[in-house]
C-alpha cells in the first residue's frame, strides 16, 4: 500500500455521537508529537476495523508499545491492499497493524487464521475466501 507523504499521523479511535454531530478525539500524543496542533483543520479518513479494539488492562503496555492487536490462532476478515515484494497479499487490521497473507490477490476478501504474531507485523494464512460483498 502506498502511503501518500502528506499522512501526519495514523491511530485508532471509536467515533462518539455528542447531540446532532459526532467526535473523534485524537490521542494526546499525536498533539506532544508536533505532527498536529490544537486549532487546526486536518482532512480526516475513516477505515473501517472488522472489530472494535478491546481496552487495554493497564499492564498490557510495555515501555510505550502497544501490544499487537491479533493473537495466534486467532481467525481476522481482512481485505487485502496490496501486494509485497515477494508476491505476498497485505492486510492493515487496528492501528495501521499488518498482516501479511500468502496466496491472497489483491482486492480480495479472506478470512486468515493468524499463525505468527510480532511486535509490528503478523503472518497469516487464508481459511476462506470470502465473496467482495460480504
Amino acid at each position: 500500500m502506498e502511503i501518500p507523504p502528506q499522512l501526519q499521523c495514523l491511530f485508532s479511535a471509536e467515533v462518539e455521537e455528542s447531540g446532532e454531530s459526532f467526535v473523534v478525539d485524537v490521542p494526546e500524543n499525536e498533539i506532544q508529537t508536533g505532527d498536529l496542533e490544537a486549532g487546526k483543520t486536518y482532512r480526516v479518513a475513516l477505515f473501517a476495523t472488522e472489530s472494535s479494539p478491546q481496552p487495554r488492562s493497564a499492564g498490557s503496555q510495555s515501555d510505550g508499545v502497544q501490544e499487537p492487536p491479533v493473537e495466534e490462532g486467532e481467525t481476522r476478515r481482512v481485505e487485502i491492499e496490496d501486494i509485497g515484494e515477494q508476491g505476498d497479499g497485505i492486510a492493515l487490521v487496528e492501528r495501521g497493524y499488518v498482516v501479511i497473507v500468502p496466496d491472497a490477490e489483491l482486492g480480495e476478501r479472506v478470512a486468515v487464521e493468524i499463525h505468527n504474531v510480532q511486535v509490528n507485523v503478523a503472518f497469516a494464512e487464508v481459511a476462506e475466501r470470502l465473496p467482495l460483498d460480504e
